[in-house]
């Protein structure tokens, strides 16, 4: 069981930046991709960004290239999105979550969430 605890969100004026950091306890996550999903209110839940366990390879949704970028600490089991430029449209609860396969048996975790608003 891996349990992910997001941190680092809040309030912050458009153009400002915010680091968000999502910490996994209970297992390593070693194997496992790690992705950013957001859901603003009265849409669903959309994939922002993700990083591969070894190559580090990362892709991320066109709305937010150039202006946010996930990094991972594999050695403190951690997950990072910087997120730059900020704009209202960002505005959304962003999860933190892991996912794996082995031997054909998916494992996947969510974070609870944390809440980013870009409001002036």
């Amino acid at each position: 069981q891996v349990h992910l605890v997001e941190s680092g969100g809040g309030l912050v004026q458009p153009g400002g930046s915010l680091r968000l950091s999502c910490a996994a306890s209970g297992r390593t996550l070693s194997g496992y991709t790690m992705r950013w999903f957001r859901q603003a209110p009265g849409k669903e839940r959309e994939f922002v960004a993700s990083i591969s366990w070894s190559a580090g390879i990362t892709y991320y949704v066109d709305s937010v290239k150039g202006r946010f970028t996930i990094s991972r600490d594999n050695a403190k089991n951690t997950v990072y999105l910087q997120m730059n430029s900020l704009k209202p449209e960002d505005t959304a609860v962003y999860y933190c979550y892991a996912d794996r396969t082995v031997r054909g048996t998916m494992y996947n975790y969510w974070g609870q969430g944390t809440q980013v608003t870009v409001s002036s």
